[in-house]
Protein backbone atom coordinates (compact mmCIF):
# COMPACT_ATOMS: atom_id res chain seq x y z
CA UNK A 1 0.00 0.00 0.00
CA UNK A 2 2.62 2.44 0.82
CA UNK A 3 4.74 1.83 -2.46
CA UNK A 4 1.66 2.56 -4.35
CA UNK A 5 1.34 6.01 -2.66
CA UNK A 6 4.95 6.48 -3.44
CA UNK A 7 5.06 5.11 -6.98
CA UNK A 8 1.74 7.22 -7.55
CA UNK A 9 3.66 10.59 -6.19
CA UNK A 10 6.26 9.74 -8.49
CA UNK A 11 4.50 9.55 -11.73
CA UNK A 12 2.41 12.85 -10.81
CA UNK A 13 5.49 14.49 -10.13
CA UNK A 14 7.19 13.61 -13.28
CA UNK A 15 3.94 14.18 -15.21
CA UNK A 16 3.92 17.61 -13.87
CA UNK A 17 7.15 18.09 -14.59
CA UNK A 18 6.81 16.83 -18.26
CA UNK A 19 4.00 19.54 -18.82
CA UNK A 20 6.16 22.27 -17.31
CA UNK A 21 9.61 21.49 -19.98
CA UNK A 22 6.76 21.29 -22.48
CA UNK A 23 5.27 24.47 -22.36
CA UNK A 24 8.73 26.27 -21.25
CA UNK A 25 9.57 24.95 -24.73
CA UNK A 26 6.87 25.78 -26.61
CA UNK A 27 6.76 29.49 -25.14
CA UNK A 28 10.52 29.34 -26.18
CA UNK A 29 9.79 28.34 -29.78
CA UNK A 30 6.57 30.86 -30.40
CA UNK A 31 8.54 34.03 -28.87
CA UNK A 32 11.52 33.06 -31.18
CA UNK A 33 9.41 32.99 -34.34
CA UNK A 34 7.51 35.66 -33.45
CA UNK A 35 10.62 37.50 -32.94
CA UNK A 36 12.06 37.02 -36.55
CA UNK A 37 8.88 36.94 -38.49
CA UNK A 38 8.68 40.88 -40.00
CA UNK A 39 5.23 41.64 -40.59
CA UNK A 40 6.27 44.38 -43.66
CA UNK A 41 9.39 44.64 -46.12
CA UNK A 42 10.67 47.70 -48.02
CA UNK A 43 10.45 47.27 -51.40
CA UNK A 44 14.46 47.31 -51.77
CA UNK A 45 14.48 44.04 -49.26
CA UNK A 46 11.10 42.86 -51.28
CA UNK A 47 13.29 43.02 -54.49
CA UNK A 48 16.31 41.90 -53.46
CA UNK A 49 15.15 38.88 -51.60
CA UNK A 50 13.70 37.36 -54.86
CA UNK A 51 10.02 38.96 -55.15
CA UNK A 52 8.06 41.31 -57.17
CA UNK A 53 5.49 44.06 -55.69
CA UNK A 54 2.27 44.06 -56.45
CA UNK A 55 0.46 47.38 -56.27
CA UNK A 56 -3.11 45.57 -57.30
CA UNK A 57 -4.07 44.97 -53.21
CA UNK A 58 -6.35 47.61 -51.86
CA UNK A 59 -4.88 48.80 -48.81
CA UNK A 60 -0.91 48.40 -48.97
CA UNK A 61 1.50 46.78 -51.99
CA UNK A 62 2.21 43.30 -51.47
CA UNK A 63 5.37 41.44 -52.23
CA UNK A 64 4.80 38.45 -54.32
CA UNK A 65 7.50 35.48 -54.21
CA UNK A 66 10.57 35.29 -52.38
CA UNK A 67 11.42 35.58 -49.02
CA UNK A 68 8.88 38.68 -47.94
CA UNK A 69 6.01 36.94 -49.85
CA UNK A 70 2.58 38.11 -48.72
CA UNK A 71 3.81 40.62 -46.69
CA UNK A 72 3.08 44.69 -47.04
CA UNK A 73 5.57 46.74 -48.87
CA UNK A 74 5.89 50.18 -47.16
Amino acid sequence: MRIRRILGAAIATAALAGLGLTGAATATASTASTASTVSSATPGECLDGGGTIDRSTPVLPTCRGGKYDGQTVD
